[in-house]
């Protein structure tokens, strides 16, 4: 029996599902879904952008359908792509299907796009509702939009901490501040995005590997910022820097050593000398010609410093456990010389706050134009 028809939200929110589930996959792709409906309210197929390179979520969707698509309608979390790729355009399926009406979250901003695929679909007289459910499908490409607009990676700064704001003990143990929730959190974080960037400190002190842990998952780009390439041989990131993409970021011009970590899989990134360590602007711009669109940041107080001073952090996820280490000389999560004055302040903007297990996780937007962001770094890479 028919379904009776729900409202465009309804269908709307469903292929936001459906685009959650390419999260990771797609990058350096926005992630879509899509959702086509019969008149009668009943869903005759879904589909999303699963892999990059692979089909569309437009053409995902029309692939799995095995009911007569004409007088159908299409729900669609982006604006129709209309323009050769490594696919084709999706609005010429959903033409060549007979698609009715077609009812879009998001527009496009890569100018390729950019209204260009509305305005094709109108032009062969489909009929287009546009702004549905548009905050949520707008908040889904955070990263993509912003990637597309600056050319350059949407940098996360992560970090775990006490209710006294320490990331580890006065004695530098740090293992482990939060709870497997949380930790299991970071560890989707680390698949979601398409690097994970830390300072040479962090490798020196931890020797981690910087990889994602869960099942079918994949693993970011390793970005290690390394003035002078200090990074012993034998440490657990430089010896599977063949199976994991590695990058090293530095300002040495020691062709000896350079070559020392080609040979053993890692990629050398010369960026120009700030304050005596690597430019982190410049080395943005050289990771977004890359295709790295997202980067997680799991550097130490130093580093993270430094990402916020030169004004390339987006956004902010704090972890918070419910413990006190104390100690004047344990380490906070952000060190470097500090703001002089708490207007002066880097501030967040559209905050959320999560319960992970006996911990929680506070998020927000860095906002465009703090004062913080005038100010210059002052802190080693």
């Amino acid at each position: 029996m028919a379904e009776q028809r729900k409202p465009d939200e309804f269908y709307m929110r469903r292929a936001l599902e459906l685009a959650e589930k390419g999260r990771g996959w797609v990058s350096p792709n926005p992630v879509v879904g899509a959702v086509i409906v019969r008149d009668d309210g009943t869903v005759i197929a879904e589909g999303y952008h699963e892999r990059y390179g692979d089909l569309h979520a437009e053409r995902n969707a029309l692939r799995h359908c095995t009911e007569p698509l004409a007088g159908a309608t299409m729900y669609v979390t982006l604006e129709p792509c209309c323009h050769h790729g490594r696919q084709p355009p999706c609005t010429d399926a959903i033409l060549e299907a007979g698609i009715r009406r077609v009812v879009i979250g998001s527009g496009d901003p890569n100018p390729q796009v950019c209204g260009k695929g509305i305005q094709i679909l109108k032009d062969h007289g489909v009929e287009i509702t546009e702004g549905v459910l548009r905050e949520e499908c707008d908040k889904a490409n955070e990263i993509f939009f912003h990637f597309i607009r600056t050319g350059t990676p949407y940098v996360v700064m992560k970090y775990a901490m006490t209710l006294d704001g320490k990331i580890a003990a006065f004695t530098g143990r740090s293992k482990w501040i939060t709870g497997e929730k949380a930790r299991g959190h970071v560890q989707k974080l680390r698949h979601d995005l398409s690097g994970i960037m830390v300072g040479v400190g962090t490798v020196l002190a931890d020797d981690p590997m910087l990889t994602c842990r869960l099942p079918d998952s994949k693993n970011p780009v390793r970005i290690i910022c390394d003035t002078n390439l200090r990074t012993p041989l034998d440490c657990n990131i430089v010896r599977t820097a063949e199976r994991v993409p590695t990058i090293f970021a530095t300002c040495t011009d020691d062709i000896e050593k350079i070559s020392r970590f080609e040979d053993k899989g890692c990629r050398i990134l010369k960026v120009k000398r700030t304050d005596g360590h690597p430019d982190l602007p410049e080395l943005m711009r050289k990771l977004g010609e890359e295709k790295i669109d997202s980067i997680l940041l799991e550097g130490g107080g130093t580093l993270n410093w430094s990402a916020l001073s030169s004004g390339v952090v987006n956004r902010v996820a704090a972890y918070i456990s419910p413990k006190i280490f104390g100690g004047a000389d344990a380490k906070s999560p952000v060190e470097g010389r500090g703001v002089m004055d708490p207007r002066l302040a880097f501030m967040l903007e559209g905050t959320e706050v999560s319960r992970l297990g006996d911990d929680y996780l506070i998020q927000g937007r860095v906002r465009k134009g703090s004062a913080g962001r005038r100010m210059s770094g002052d802190v080693l890479c």
